[in-house]
């Protein structure tokens, strides 16, 4: 990539091949890219001429939809500011997403407006104005119905703009696992550099089509599995939400190439019968959360296909580092591969590189990575050495030969009187335990150590399994101090609305289950 590009010049299909299929019965929606190209600069002018101007926040509220991928590329040519949301959210949540990022406007579904939807009522609250965003197949367009001006009352039309790549394209908010959700403002040069390290990463080419299976309004459907197709000519399937009855059907009538997804994703597919015959895919790829070994050859020997796991972040605008594909080098269950167009290094408490082969804080540069949280002059000190290495607040090492391995979140390592112990390494050995379908390690508080090992355990269906018999599963291949203490049974693993298990969640849900059982 020599020119930074925008997400208006990275758009480099042919007009005429398929760009965008949206699987519905009868009939799919199918897009080329001529028609790609040119509805969304009929949307650009639509935002436009109800005054959207640079720098105007767009929130998005709608599921993975043709409408959602036109808007958002739309706001970010008028060189606004796209904001996706979780269209599940409550109200509470969209309030406080709206009133952070100042929306100037929120799109909601057909429909939305009547009902007096969550999101309706938050952009309400914060004058917001409102619009129902939904393709209008009687005259083949991507309608915006504004409901509310809101805001935008008065405000003269715009002109149509054309955006630059230093303008901030997309703001997304960090998960709070630890923290206040921060905003990550992310440019159209740091999302086309993504674009373009996935695009070297997996050789993505116009022959390739993605089955786009994680949520648009998350930073992993968005680079991976949207923008980077458009760069590469490829094109997606795009259904509204992940279904397992439909995935391979869909997969197999769109001749999808490959998918990326989250781990539990993965493990959902497996839990379903695999297609007969299988399809030719050319890779999986896993990101979001840690593989474990036992998953990443179990996908290899069902699918037939290589297993490419990578480490991404929302502050690089996703990935950060993968596995290569088997034609470029070595995949290693384990790790999540070496750099990708950035900068990796482990650094000490001191921001000083550590011994080859020693643990530290994974830190990383490249031109993908945020120039820093928006207003949070604290966090941008912290996130970022003397230097200008980011610090991903991930602890890990680098192996003899370059590949990443982390070994955890620093706030979630398990402190036992003085012993670290990672909850990765103990998730992937209860894993292999084979009445186990997931299980998740965590701190619980303990008065002699100060933290003691706890861990959340799904059992397979129709198994059963005692504590202590699990507990000498982890003591014979694992030093004894690493034995968990409490092993909390559950029916269902607590997860956010991407699929990805957040430790403190998951500690804060079985404890408070064990405290109501104790009443």
């Amino acid at each position: 990539m020599t020119a930074a590009l925008t997400l208006q010049s990275a758009i480099q299909g042919e007009p005429g091949s398929v760009a965008v299929i949206v699987p519905s019965r009868p009939q799919a929606l199918t897009v080329a890219y001529r028609e790609l190209v040119a509805e969304v600069a009929s949307f650009q002018q639509k935002l436009a001429a109800i005054g959207i101007a640079q720098g105007s926040p767009v929130s998005i509220a709608t599921v993975n939809s043709y409408e959602f991928i036109v808007s958002f590329l739309a706001a970010s040519w008028q060189r606004a500011i796209a904001a996706p949301l979780n269209p599940a959210y409550k109200q509470d949540e969209f309030e406080f997403y709206i009133e952070d990022v100042k929306s100037a406007i929120v799109l909601v579904p057909r429909g939305a407006y009547q009902t007096g939807s969550p999101a309706v009522k938050a952009a309400q609250k914060f004058n917001a104005a409102i619009a129902e965003c939904y393709w209008d197949a009687a005259n083949s367009e991507v309608a915006l119905d504004l409901k509310e001006p809101g805001q935008l009352q008065g405000r003269p039309k715009q002109p149509v703009l054309n955006p630059e790549p230093e303008d901030v394209a997309l703001v997304l908010h960090t998960s709070g696992t630890t923290s206040r959700p921060k905003v990550v403002p992310l440019s159209h040069h740091n999302l086309t550099r993504t674009m373009h390290n996935i695009q070297q990463t997996y050789q993505l080419t116009p022959a390739d089509r993605t089955m786009l299976v994680m949520p648009l309004f998350h930073v992993h459907g968005l680079l991976c599995s949207l923008l980077a197709p458009l760069l590469s000519g490829g094109s997606m399937v795009v259904p509204p939400k992940f279904s397992a009855t439909d995935f391979w059907p869909d997969f197999i009538a769109h001749a999808a190439t490959w998918y990326t997804a989250v781990p539990t994703i993965h493990q959902i597919l497996l839990r379903h019968p695999a297609p007969d015959p299988l399809p030719a895919i050319r890779f999986i790829r896993s990101c979001s959360s840690p593989l474990s070994p036992t998953v990443f050859h179990l996908l290899e020997e069902t699918y037939k296909a290589p297993v490419l796991e990578a480490y991404a972040m929302t502050e690089a605008a996703h990935q950060m580092t993968s596995n290569p594909l088997p034609s470029v080098g070595k995949r290693k269950p384990g790790t999540v591969g070496v750099g990708q167009g950035v900068e990796v290094t482990i650094l000490d408490e001191a921001g000083l590189p550590v011994a080859p082969g020693a643990d530290g804080e994974i830190c990383i540069k490249g031109e993908n990575v945020t120039c820093g949280y928006l207003n949070n002059p604290e966090a941008n000190a912290s996130a970022f050495t003397a230097d200008g290495w980011f610090r991903t607040g991930d602890q890990g090492r680098l192996d003899g030969d370059g590949y990443l391995v982390i070994t955890g979140r620093l706030k979630e390592l398990i402190n036992k009187g003085g012993e670290k112990i990672s909850p990765i390494e103990l998730d992937n050995v209860l894993a292999r335990h084979p009445a186990v379908a997931e299980a998740v390690s965590f701190a619980v508080p303990d008065e002699l150590y100060g933290q003691d090992v706890g861990v959340a355990v799904v059992l397979k269906g129709g198994v059963g399994l005692a504590e202590e018999e699990l507990k000498r599963w982890v003591a014979e291949k694992l030093a004894r101090f690493k034995t968990p203490k409490k092993v909390y049974f559950t029916d269902v693993m607590p997860k956010t609305a991407t699929g990805k298990i957040q430790r403190r969640i998951v500690a804060e849900t079985m404890m408070k289950q064990e405290g109501r059982a104790k009443l």
